[in-house]
């Protein structure tokens, strides 16, 4: 919350200190540390909206959080499943890349305190309903602020949600330690070319900024293009388990 501004002042300083401030080192030694490239996708996700609101009206998910970001994440995850080599890390003093064999997805989250990125522990394991569970406790406890120190460690890659405020995408800075970043934009009704005729689609963009001494140009576009061909046909949440 912003302080209360006095009449006829003309600036206001606000100290930087907790969690914004340590946030802000991080992103200042994330961006100066980790050669970042960015790429972008603009695709119809008509199919996995009408997914979500298939899965909610499933008696099997009842009580649980179903939402765009629950099938994205797991798009995130098929995609890694496919690209195993995205998941990794720099160990800079050891000269080594570090391949992880597990995902700790992490779930940028705006809070009075600032923003954090807690993640879920091995979500690679997780099924649709223990990922729904995982991610409504996570937002959850983001929110009331009492997310624990542990929970902000040990992230593998992350998705940040910029569409939740009407943005349609941006060039994310990797969260400390991590090899990428996914920003998902708006999902807005436009026209788009569908079997031929234009038509009103569900549309949305992805930003994925990743490490480029981890990634290559054509991992990282082949990442990205799986994440969102699975998103045009979320079939292939299954087939492609």
């Amino acid at each position: 919350m912003a302080a209360p501004v006095a009449e006829g002042a003309r600036e206001t300083r606000i100290p930087v200190k907790g969690v914004r401030k340590v946030t802000a080192q991080a992103m200042v030694g994330s961006a100066f540390t980790a050669p970042h490239v960015t790429e972008f996708i603009t695709l119809d996700v008509t199919r996995t909206m009408k997914l979500v609101q298939e899965l909610k009206e499933d008696p099997d998910l009842a009580g649980l959080r179903i939402n765009p970001l629950l099938l994205i994440a797991k798009a995130v995850l098929v995609a890694i499943r496919r690209n195993p080599d995205v998941n990794a890390s720099w160990d800079e003093a050891a000269q080594e890349i570090v391949l992880k064999h597990y995902v700790n997805l992490g779930i940028a989250a705006a809070t009075p305190r600032g923003l954090i990125v807690p993640n879920i522990k091995d979500a690679h394991a997780k099924t649709l309903a223990e990922l729904s569970g995982s991610l409504s406790e996570l937002v959850a406890t983001a929110r009331d602020g009492k997310t624990s120190p542990a929970a902000m460690q040990g992230g593998t890659i992350t998705i940040t949600n910029v569409g939740v405020f009407g943005v349609d995408t941006g060039t994310p800075i990797l969260n400390p330690g991590e090899s990428a970043i996914l920003a998902v934009g708006a999902i807005k009704l436009q026209p788009w070319v569908h079997k031929g005729k234009v038509k009103p689609r569900q549309v949305t963009t992805l930003a994925l900024s990743f490490d480029h001494r981890l990634i290559d140009g054509e991992l990282g576009s082949k990442f990205l293009a799986d994440i969102a061909a699975v998103l045009e046909h979320p079939r292939r949440l299954i087939t492609w388990n």
